[in-house]
């Protein structure tokens, strides 16, 4: 479900006639630049949900084997 080389090649047509050669470079730049940029950004917003997630197991298995430790002290 990406976009095949005939749909990049007409994108690419089409940036040609609007932009003109010489502003294709740096719309390159600009396009790769952002491309990175939210890459970066996806990747920081998966580290800190996973990072949240693990801290959140850890203390709900603590909180379990607390239970566990009273209700063993219990009988």
């Amino acid at each position: 479900m990406g976009i095949g080389t005939g749909e990049l090649l007409l994108i690419l047509l089409i940036a040609l006639i609007i932009f003109g050669p010489g502003k294709l470079p740096e719309l390159g730049r600009a396009l790769g630049k952002s491309v990175r940029e939210f890459r970066q950004a996806s990747r920081d917003v998966t580290a800190q949900i996973t990072k949240e997630l693990k801290e959140l197991e850890k203390e709900a298995n603590l909180e379990g084997k607390s239970k566990a430790d009273d209700e063993q002290a219990q009988h």
